[in-house]
């Protein structure tokens, strides 16, 4: 079984390799097959077209981002589960800056497969989970730049020297204070108003 997790992981990375090079539109599953150096009917075993390892990479991401959300949900809405639902989302998002580095070029393809709109569901659902209902038009933005932060962080590093777990660490250290940041002051607001 093992060996066929790692085909299909490796025709994905390969794929998303090539989808960031060159584009998604101008890569052919020949192109894959011949970087993989296996035969397109190998490929085809586990993929049918491009479009199928594109939405399995988002699927694969959505898994882990659903448990947080799920777990999110069922928490008090404290600083603290905030707190921890940024940490959670941060290993969710774990080597998972090629599929965000291709959604930021290809936002087109990503909208037509619709995956870009079940993307965005996630990201409203864990909105919800780390902003005040009542929060500030300012807060709100804290709260969406968090999230932001850390997709784009890594992207944003990615040629700064320095440890993949320390950038990681920092993009999440700044989430985190945008997020509290927005936290401390709705519940500032509730008692002041």
């Amino acid at each position: 079984m093992g060996t066929r997790g790692n085909t299909r992981q490796r025709i994905q990375d390969v794929a998303l390799e090539l989808f960031v090079e060159q584009g998604y539109e101008k890569t052919s599953l020949r192109e894959i097959a011949e970087r993989l150096e296996v035969t397109k009917a190998a490929l085809y075993y586990h993929f049918k077209t491009k479009e199928d390892i594109l939405i399995s990479l988002f699927k694969d991401l959505s898994a882990p981002i659903d448990e947080v959300i799920a777990w999110g949900q069922t928490q008090p809405r404290t600083l603290e589960t905030k707190k921890e639902v940024l940490r959670r989302y941060s290993d969710a998002l774990s080597g998972s800056e090629p599929l965000f580095r291709f959604m930021q070029e290809n936002q087109g393809t990503v909208r037509e497969l619709s995956v870009g709109e079940n993307f965005k569901d996630r990201m409203l659902l864990l909105l919800d989970l780390v902003r005040a209902p009542d929060a500030s038009m300012a807060d709100q933005v804290r709260c969406f730049s968090a999230l932001f932060t850390m997709h784009a962080g890594n992207f944003a590093l990615r040629d700064v020297e320095g440890d993949p777990g320390e950038k990681r660490k920092a993009v999440l250290e700044v989430a985190t204070e945008l997020m509290t940041q927005a936290h401390l002051d709705a519940v500032r607001d509730s008692v002041t108003g």
